[in-house]
């Protein structure tokens, strides 16, 4: 009787270390699986009204005024998916572009809510469009003078809502495989030819 009780919990440890082994294995897929997916990249975002760059200012006030190569154009751009949604805070100020139920750009410390996470969609004319994932509907938008238009009042097609992303001035990608296509504007015939080739 007591062989048999000692081959018992024998099994019921083995069963238990096998059980912990397994729950590691899982919690450590699951760490790997989260970082693989996670991709970080920096460029500036060129708005096609304003003829300038989306700049996060210290006062968390968020505009389209910024020239090529200023520090507060600097952009981080989080990646959490494999998708197309993506979070956007100022390398400079470290304060995230987020929404708010206005329809405000706003700037934030914290950029985990949905209201500060944007689907990139890229357009039929190469430019790319930033919806709101909280408002769906409601774009990132800047005017002539590179003020921000609210959200409630953009539409996919307006001019407003269309961007181009560029490498910072001066800075050099080293990575393999790039996430994002960078496109300098305006075009040289270098560029051009580039391009051409590719596409055969």
């Amino acid at each position: 009787m007591s062989h048999m009780t000692s081959m018992l919990g024998y099994l019921l440890l083995h069963l238990f270390v096998i059980c912990l082994q397994a729950q590691h294995v899982r919690e450590q897929s699951l760490v790997t699986d989260q970082l693989s997916r996670r991709l970080i990249r920096t460029y500036q975002l060129y708005s096609r009204t304003s003829g300038k760059h989306v700049q996060v200012m210290e006062n968390k006030k968020i505009n389209a005024m910024a020239e090529d190569g200023d520090p507060h154009a600097k952009l981080i751009v989080e990646t959490d998916t494999f998708g197309s949604r993506v979070r956007i805070k100022g390398a400079e100020t470290g304060y995230y572009i987020c929404m708010n139920k206005k329809g405000k750009l706003i700037g934030k410390t914290n950029g985990r809510g949905k209201d500060c996470v944007f689907s990139e969609i890229v357009l039929e004319n190469n430019y790319t469009a930033l919806q709101n994932v909280k408002y769906e509907g409601w774009y990132m938008a800047f005017t002539r003078r590179g003020r921000p238009r609210k959200g409630s009042k953009t539409r996919q097609h307006q001019r407003e809502v269309h961007f181009m992303k560029r490498l910072p001035k001066g800075h050099h990608t080293t990575e393999p495989h790039k996430r994002f296509e960078f496109i300098n504007y305006p075009f040289n015939r270098r560029s051009k030819r580039t391009r051409y080739s590719s596409s055969r």
